[in-house]
């Protein structure tokens, strides 16, 4: 028998010479299975460990690997970007943006079988997550066709008579682009202009399908925003990068409007209204959603801004959200009186003033358009209204008499917010600028003269 010496390192092979395990289960050395015992050289055990130390090292590799998602994240952008640099640089040929679009398809598809992808039931397109992270839109080119304005189209867009109703979404998206080109904002800010295309296209995608806050209302804000810049010749004025300001607060104003108002996020005690604290609960959602999408590198117009700007921009943009909740119009409006008579233009709270009434005026300027294009927006906004009151009436909440269908009619609707609201704040602002007045100011008087001939007709009804 062979003696071995003491802690050499053994191992047991059947007669095939098949590694025999040495535990309690290992079968018995008898004739018909022998076994038998052989010393391992110190040659022999270094290969082993060094075979064992080398699958260690490949498998903890596969889980570095597996586990390497933020630099995964920052290498696919980066390859994104180099793509979209080669669109650019070779003069958008076609044959080269659709090689690009594939190889953007590819890495989409490579985001998402390492755990991209939407999660979870959030009512609002952009999920809050408990680490304050949001998920990711789509990162391929957007697809929507560019459409070759006319000069008619062109024209007309700078006018308020703009009928806001005969465009398709693609359209609409075509137009804004156009804006912010003409307007100098692309050359000024340096923006890719594929991140503009896909900030729009994020844009439109977290707006909800509401009978009124929808992407359409969007857009005409957006619309009389450009309109007013350009009749008020406010780039002579005041800078791009306020202009900049106006235009992008107008885009993202309303961002995931869930169909519901202040009131009754307040009431009903919404997850909204907890977080913000009752204070302008969707303003502040709006504001949110809107720097979330500008946080994705993809998406980012402003990634070429230096930060102390940008961080300028962002104060500014939420100041002009925050100002369209019409809870605070009378504040604002008054602040604008006091200063419209001794306007200064390079006094910066002027002017910040100033555009916190024109992205008021702009939200709820439908009135200043010509009738055919005004009127459907009332019966869209009734909608919504009496949406939300019967949802109020359900949940045992209170209703505002405005709101409730059993007690509004259209002229009544819009009779009172016509002479109340929206004619006190223009003929402030056209103190400012009086171009206006025969453009936007006079179809207001007319739309209130309009509204209080049917009122009548409806009285003379409920007479008879």
């Amino acid at each position: 028998m062979e003696r071995f010496r003491r802690n050499t390192a053994i191992m047991m092979v059947d007669l095939e010479g098949a590694l025999v395990s040495i535990d309690p289960t290992m079968p018995t050395n008898s004739p018909n299975s022998l076994y038998k015992v052989i010393s391992l050289s110190t040659g022999q055990l270094g290969e082993k460990e060094d075979m064992f130390q080398n699958v260690l090292s490949q498998v903890a590799e596969q889980f570095s690997r597996a586990f390497r998602i933020n630099e995964l994240k920052t290498e696919v952008t980066n390859r994104l970007a180099m793509l979209e640099k080669r669109v650019e640089l070779e003069g958008l040929k076609v044959v080269e943006i659709e090689k690009c679009k594939n190889d953007l398809k590819k890495l989409r598809d490579e985001m998402t079988s390492r755990g991209g992808g939407r999660v979870g039931n959030c009512p609002c397109k952009y999920n809050f997550s408990d680490d304050g992270k949001k998920l990711n839109p789509r990162r391929d080119v957007p697809s929507y066709p560019k459409y070759t304005l006319s000069q008619e189209t062109i024209e007309a867009l700078k006018k308020p008579t703009f009928d806001v109703w005969h465009w398709e979404h693609n359209e609409m998206l075509s137009c804004l682009e156009y804006m912010y080109h003409d307007l100098g904002l692309v050359k000024e800010f340096n923006m890719n202009p594929i991140t503009l295309k896909r900030w729009l296209l994020g844009i439109q995608e977290n707006y909800r399908s509401n009978p009124f806050h929808n992407f359409r209302h969007c857009f005409c804000v957006s619309q009389m925003m450009y309109g007013m810049i350009n009749l008020c010749n406010l780039p002579e004025k005041m800078t791009l990068t306020d202009m900049g300001i106006l235009m992008t607060a107008a885009v993202c104003h309303d961002l995931d409007h869930p169909g519901y108002n202040n009131t009754y996020q307040i009431n009903a005690r919404t997850e909204l209204a907890v977080r913000y604290n009752d204070i302008s609960p969707l303003e502040n959602h709006h504001c949110a959603v809107a720097f979330q999408i500008l946080s994705l590198p993809e998406c980012n117009i402003f990634a070429n801004v230096e930060l102390e700007a940008y961080k300028q921009i962002r104060q500014a943009i939420i100041t002009l959200i925050l100002a369209t909740d019409m809870a605070r119009h009378g504040e604002i409006l008054d602040s604008f009186k006091h200063k419209v008579d001794s306007f200064d233009f390079t006094n910066e709270e002027h002017v910040t003033c100033l555009k916190m009434v024109l992205i008021k005026c702009c939200d709820i300027s439908n009135e200043v358009r010509p009738t055919e294009v005004a009127e459907p927006w009332v019966d869209c906004l009734l909608e919504e209204y009496f949406m939300q009151s019967d949802r109020e009436k359900t949940e045992g909440l209170p209703v505002a008499p405005f709101m409730d269908r059993d007690k509004v009619t259209k002229p009544t609707a819009q009779i009172g917010f016509i002479k109340f609201v929206l004619i006190p704040m223009f003929e402030t602002v056209l103190k400012l600028f009086p171009q206006i007045e025969e453009i936007m100011v006079q179809p207001l008087r007319d739309s209130r003269d309009h509204y209080e001939e049917l009122k009548q007709i409806d009285d003379a009804m409920t007479e008879v």
